[in-house]
């Protein structure tokens, strides 16, 4: 927790007790349903909840927003972001209905008001949303052609409303077929840690 109230200094009392709940929640329900590598929810905060509101440090969501996190599993990036930003509508979306079943439960026993949940295939979502967000395993590419159905055409941010991915490594022939509607970001232009050395935030504008 003092890692993440470093770079979130600004937290409401509310919002550090639901972000301090998450490491008990997690460490419970993943004994039961493995969502986090059992090696790696130790290293919860820095690896899932502070990589989840890198998205934060690129782009602040008016109230109102609709946002949808696409292959959430059990709740990243959506449920940090839903903490941060009380005001903005979260709608998280996985194909393993046990993965939903973990961030609905983590979702309630917090108190989170501002998220909703559905267990279905990424085609299968017909809703509209200002943003897409997603820890992405798919190429880009193919990910665009499944979410641009979902980008409403109203504009409210001061970003035009896009797909925004957490994604690792070397991505140039990812942003190639889209290099004139990509910004990538670096994280370790925002976090100091070495998990962040290779990470990155990649923006889609539609």
């Amino acid at each position: 927790m003092e890692q993440l109230l470093s770079y979130f200094p600004d937290l409401t009392e509310k919002q550090r007790e639901q972000f301090a709940a998450l490491y008990d929640l997690y460490t419970d329900w993943n004994a039961k349903i493995n969502v986090i590598s059992r090696k790696d929810i130790m290293n919860l905060y820095e690896h899932h909840v502070l990589h989840s509101l890198g998205i934060a440090k690129v782009i602040h969501f008016k109230p109102g927003t609709k946002v949808m996190d696409l292959g959430t599993g059990g709740g990243f990036p959506g449920i940090p972001l839903a903490i941060l930003f009380p005001e903005v509508q979260f709608h998280l979306v996985d194909s393993i209905g046990k993965k939903i079943k973990v961030a609905t439960e983590v979702a309630s026993a917090i108190g989170l008001t501002n998220v909703s949940f559905r267990h279905c295939r990424a085609e299968e979502e017909k809703q509209f949303f200002d943003f897409v967000v997603s820890r992405a395993v798919m190429p880009l590419a193919d990910l665009v052609k499944i979410i641009r159905k979902n980008i409403s055409k109203e504009q409210h941010n001061a970003y035009p409303n896009g797909l925004i991915c957490l994604k690792g490594g070397e991505l140039e022939h990812e942003t190639m077929p889209l290099k004139n509607h990509v910004i990538v970001y670096n994280l370790r232009d925002y976090f100091k840690e070495e998990y962040f050395a290779t990470k990155k935030i990649v923006y889609v504008f539609l």
